[in-house]
């Protein structure tokens, strides 16, 4: 059973599918701790009414952006955290929190990258008028949006879709497949080569 960490900003229906997955068994593992930066982020209600430690973190209260992110990542450590799961998080993650979890940070990101990174990737998507957006999960790096890519889930744009639209039908495919990408993680099925991301068979390692 791993122990995880997660990370937001918002409202946190990431962290629910994570939470969700966890509580059915379809995680070998669960949720020690949720911070965010925002002190009103209603994910951290979610994650109390499932008994798991929620706590604010301002980055106001830090010096520089490395310092807070110092603070977040021994807040970590200190619930020995296996992995940490970005769920809507608005910040780059900075080098004290990847050297203290390296190769153990996930994403959720509402595109198919390496297509529109950064911020409303789905309104990029719509504005450039693509016929196919999606999200992907990915390890975290230096960069944004750059890591090796863990599983992604393509989404059609339909004539007439809004934004919104898009944004929901994006976001069901995030709860599906972020709780997948966490269970294959817990497994051990997970192996970066360069900027691939192996997926090991189960099977195939029993034997």
């Amino acid at each position: 059973m791993i122990r995880i960490g997660v990370l937001i900003s918002g409202s946190g229906t990431n962290l629910q599918a994570i939470l969700d997955a966890c509580r059915e068994g379809r995680i070998p593992g669960r949720v020690v701790v949720v911070l965010s930066d925002r002190a009103d982020a209603y994910g951290l209600e979610r994650a109390r009414r499932a008994g798991v430690d929620a706590l604010h973190i301002d980055p106001a209260a830090y010096p520089t952006r490395t310092a807070f992110d110092a603070a977040l990542a021994d807040r970590l450590q200190s619930y020995e955290v296996d992995l940490v799961c970005l769920a809507g998080y608005m910040r780059l993650v900075r080098k004290p929190m990847l050297t203290a979890f390296p190769n153990r940070i996930l994403n959720i990101h509402p595109s198919l990258l390496p297509s529109f990174p950064g911020l409303e990737a789905q309104r990029q998507a719509w504005e450039y008028g693509v016929k196919v957006a999606g999200c992907t999960v990915h390890f975290v790096t230096a960069g944004v949006d750059e890591g090796p890519i863990i599983l992604q889930a393509a989404v059609p744009v339909l004539e007439g879709d809004t934004v919104e639209d898009l944004r929901l039908r994006i976001l069901a495919e995030e709860h599906r497949i972020y709780p997948e990408a966490v269970r294959l993680f817990a497994e051990g099925r997970l192996v970066i080569e360069g900027r691939r991301v192996r997926i090991l068979d189960p099977q195939k390692e029993e034997s």
